[in-house]
Protein backbone atom coordinates (compact mmCIF):
# COMPACT_ATOMS: atom_id res chain seq x y z
CA UNK A 1 0.00 0.00 0.00
CA UNK A 2 1.42 3.35 -0.99
CA UNK A 3 1.51 6.20 1.40
CA UNK A 4 1.28 9.82 0.33
CA UNK A 5 2.66 11.82 3.21
CA UNK A 6 1.41 15.13 4.52
CA UNK A 7 4.81 16.60 3.61
CA UNK A 8 4.42 15.52 -0.02
CA UNK A 9 0.94 17.05 -0.22
CA UNK A 10 2.19 20.26 1.40
CA UNK A 11 5.15 20.44 -0.99
CA UNK A 12 3.02 19.96 -4.09
CA UNK A 13 0.50 22.50 -2.79
CA UNK A 14 3.33 24.99 -2.22
CA UNK A 15 4.70 24.39 -5.72
CA UNK A 16 1.21 25.00 -7.13
CA UNK A 17 0.86 28.02 -4.84
CA UNK A 18 -2.24 26.60 -3.19
CA UNK A 19 -2.76 27.49 0.46
CA UNK A 20 -4.14 24.43 2.26
CA UNK A 21 -5.29 24.17 5.83
CA UNK A 22 -3.93 21.27 7.94
CA UNK A 23 -7.33 19.54 7.65
CA UNK A 24 -7.23 19.84 3.86
CA UNK A 25 -3.68 18.44 3.77
CA UNK A 26 -4.84 15.41 5.77
CA UNK A 27 -7.90 14.90 3.56
CA UNK A 28 -5.94 15.23 0.30
CA UNK A 29 -3.23 12.85 1.54
CA UNK A 30 -5.90 10.24 2.26
CA UNK A 31 -7.69 10.87 -1.06
CA UNK A 32 -4.44 10.63 -3.02
CA UNK A 33 -3.61 7.38 -1.25
CA UNK A 34 -6.91 5.91 -2.46
CA UNK A 35 -6.21 7.09 -6.02
CA UNK A 36 -2.67 5.68 -6.07
CA UNK A 37 -3.93 2.35 -4.70
CA UNK A 38 -6.65 2.19 -7.38
CA UNK A 39 -4.07 2.82 -10.10
CA UNK A 40 -1.87 0.08 -8.63
CA UNK A 41 -4.77 -2.39 -8.76
CA UNK A 42 -5.47 -1.55 -12.40
CA UNK A 43 -1.77 -1.90 -13.21
CA UNK A 44 -1.77 -5.39 -11.69
CA UNK A 45 -4.61 -6.49 -13.95
CA UNK A 46 -3.19 -5.02 -17.16
CA UNK A 47 -0.85 -7.43 -18.93
CA UNK A 48 1.37 -7.17 -21.97
CA UNK A 49 -0.98 -9.29 -24.11
CA UNK A 50 -3.94 -6.94 -23.54
CA UNK A 51 -3.84 -4.13 -26.11
CA UNK A 52 -4.38 -0.58 -24.94
CA UNK A 53 -7.70 0.89 -26.08
CA UNK A 54 -9.33 4.27 -26.04
CA UNK A 55 -12.86 2.85 -26.22
CA UNK A 56 -14.30 -0.51 -25.18
CA UNK A 57 -16.15 -0.98 -28.49
CA UNK A 58 -14.76 -0.52 -31.99
CA UNK A 59 -15.87 2.74 -33.56
CA UNK A 60 -16.69 3.30 -37.21
CA UNK A 61 -17.44 6.45 -39.13
CA UNK A 62 -21.17 6.64 -39.78
CA UNK A 63 -21.07 9.67 -42.06
CA UNK A 64 -21.89 9.39 -45.73
CA UNK A 65 -19.25 9.73 -48.39
CA UNK A 66 -18.46 13.32 -49.30
CA UNK A 67 -19.45 13.39 -52.95
CA UNK A 68 -20.18 16.57 -54.92
CA UNK A 69 -23.80 17.08 -55.95
CA UNK A 70 -25.62 19.81 -57.82
CA UNK A 71 -26.44 22.79 -55.56
CA UNK A 72 -29.99 23.97 -54.90
CA UNK A 73 -31.43 26.51 -57.27
CA UNK A 74 -32.56 29.83 -55.86
CA UNK A 75 -36.18 28.76 -56.18
CA UNK A 76 -35.53 25.47 -54.37
CA UNK A 77 -33.70 27.23 -51.53
CA UNK A 78 -36.48 29.78 -51.09
CA UNK A 79 -39.32 27.27 -51.48
CA UNK A 80 -39.53 26.56 -47.74
CA UNK A 81 -38.98 30.13 -46.58
CA UNK A 82 -41.89 31.75 -44.71
CA UNK A 83 -41.19 35.05 -46.48
CA UNK A 84 -39.06 36.21 -49.40
CA UNK A 85 -38.45 39.39 -51.32
CA UNK A 86 -36.50 40.01 -54.54
CA UNK A 87 -35.15 36.44 -54.57
CA UNK A 88 -33.84 36.63 -50.98
CA UNK A 89 -34.98 35.47 -47.57
CA UNK A 90 -37.06 38.14 -45.84
CA UNK A 91 -36.33 38.36 -42.12
CA UNK A 92 -37.42 40.85 -39.46
CA UNK A 93 -35.13 43.78 -38.84
CA UNK A 94 -33.34 43.43 -35.51
CA UNK A 95 -30.83 46.28 -35.37
CA UNK A 96 -33.17 49.19 -36.03
CA UNK A 97 -31.22 50.18 -39.13
CA UNK A 98 -32.71 51.07 -42.50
Amino acid sequence: MSSISRDEVSRVAALARIDLTPDQVDRFAADLDVIVDAIAQVSEVATADVPATSHPLPLTNVMRADEPVAPLTQEQALSGAPAQEDGRFLVPQILGEE
